[in-house]
């Protein structure tokens, strides 16, 4: 691997950096944020900053509007982005649209790609993916899908529900997971189909109370009342369901990494200058071992992190799947960037439990993100069967 920047993504870093610093990161404090997410009407006015300044969809290729970024590329821009708490919604990265973005982009064929990526990558509406379900349906375990569909004239007729939908009120459009209801259960074929929120039969029933605010549209739970999806509106393959999850999911959970790296680093920054400044018992905090030494282990956990990103991002630029490494990163990153925050709240002490700082809302924000994409948990089980199959071969 070479760890050196190309100097067009250098330049676009700098670029970003700039943005967050001077036109996002001054808007934090902006009255249009509910505690289900910021409104569409902040989301309009931070996607317009970035299209003026050259900045929206980077990670699109250049026919969507996009620059075009492969994934060591994103790795950069994504962190830089991730700095502000608006950055990404600001760059239309975040998720679950830019994961959404990615596998139209990979699966969808080119009328689908009209109808739904060209307006989802120029930042006209938002979108959302509707895979895990309440209990007993999907969660961490795919096999457990229970949403379903059945074949009619023309096309297909989906049931069931869903929850923790990101982004669901005011999304305009779906893809949603579903099982063929003839398949057995614990072993279902699964098919994504994309459909539009505001067609019949498609219920947002209510939007949960959720530790995080940073998502649009917050966290909902989603009925699909015999929703009827047309033959055209299959993406993919009938039955290929799981398989572009994976296509899905492997570059979803790096650039979560990435985003909260930037983040986790603000965070850091603040507990930093912090240290420095404050004085207890004769001398500033930073040279006290018991503060110094948890931001040197931030320093360590960030690096580590860095460096798991772009050898993982520098996997999928190969044109490998990157599921084991992605799976990796997303534990290794998940879990220092939590230790990172944590550590960024004790040194600030009393404040750091104020919304004095944005230290406190990164602390709620990064949290959810051992459990999203996959908890730490299941990806170790994950890890633990390769090394299984590995022994037995």
């Amino acid at each position: 691997m070479d760890f050196s920047l190309p100097p067009v993504v250098a330049a676009l870093k700098e670029r970003t950096d700039a943005f967050i610093r001077d036109a996002i990161i001054p808007l934090e404090k902006d009255p249009r944020q509910t505690p289900h997410g910021p409104t569409d009407e902040l989301r309009r006015d931070l996607n317009a900053l970035a299209r003026e300044a050259g900045l929206l969809s980077p990670h699109m290729p250049r026919e969507w509007g996009g620059l075009g970024l492969d994934h060591r590329g994103k790795a950069v821009v994504f962190e830089a982005a991730g700095y502000g708490l608006l950055g990404p919604l600001a760059l239309n990265i975040a998720a679950p649209d830019e994961g959404n973005m990615h596998l139209l982009e990979q699966v969808a064929d080119e009328r689908q790609k009209r109808r739904w990526l060209a307006p989802l990558a120029a930042a006209d509406i938002r979108s959302c993916f509707a895979m895990t379900e309440p209990h007993p349906g999907a969660g961490a375990d795919p096999a457990l899908l229970a949403t379903s569909y059945r074949k009619a004239p023309g096309g297909y007729v989906v049931n069931g529900t869903k929850w923790l939908i990101t982004g669901a009120h005011g999304a305009g459009f779906c893809i949603i997971m579903a099982r063929d209801e003839a398949s057995p259960a614990g072993e279902p074929r699964a098919t994504m189909f994309l459909a539009d929120m505001d067609q019949p039969g498609i219920v947002i029933e209510r939007t949960l109370d959720t530790m995080d605010q940073g998502f649009p549209g917050g966290h909902c739970v989603v009925s699909f009342q015999d929703v009827f999806v047309p033959d055209e509106d299959v993406l993919g393959r009938e039955g290929e369901g799981f398989r572009y999850a994976q296509v899905r999911l492997a570059p979803a959970r790096l650039t979560h990494c990435m985003r909260w790296l930037g983040a986790a680093r603000r965070a850091h920054d603040i507990a930093t200058d912090y240290a420095r400044r404050r004085h207890a018992f004769g001398k500033p905090l930073i040279e006290h071992e018991g503060i110094g030494f948890q931001l040197a282990d931030n320093e360590l956990d960030m690096h580590t992190c860095r460096l798991v990103i772009a050898q993982a991002a520098w996997v999928l630029d190969q044109g490998q799947k990157g599921r084991h490494e992605s799976s990796m990163a997303k534990v290794i990153c998940s879990e220092a960037i939590w230790r990172v925050v944590d550590r960024c709240v004790q040194v600030l002490g009393g404040m750091g439990i104020t919304g004095d700082t944005v230290v406190e809302r990164i602390f709620r924000e990064a949290r959810p993100f051992r459990i999203y994409d996959g908890p730490s948990e299941v990806h170790r089980w994950s890890i633990a069967r390769k090394l299984a199959r590995e022994g037995a071969r």
